[in-house]
């Protein structure tokens, strides 16, 4: 399981990232509400990237592949 604060817990069939569910808190968000707290500071190891379009959490690069939000 990953290690991140972040998981995503559903997307779509395409691979997009839709729910996300904050493992410290335990609140379940959408992309949208998920954007908002990274964007307003919230989560320091995660930002948004602008992909196809769609503001999308992604976490920051680091040497560590388990704590990724895919």
């Amino acid at each position: 399981m990953p290690h991140g604060r972040l998981i995503k817990t559903n997307e779509t069939n395409t691979g997009r990232n839709t729910n996300f569910l904050d493992t410290k808190t335990g609140e379940s968000m959408t992309r949208a509400a998920t954007v908002k707290k990274i964007e307003n500071g919230e989560y320091s190891n995660y930002h948004v990237r602008d992909i196809n379009g769609v503001k999308t959490p992604v976490s920051n690069p680091d040497p560590t592949k388990d704590n990724n939000l895919g």
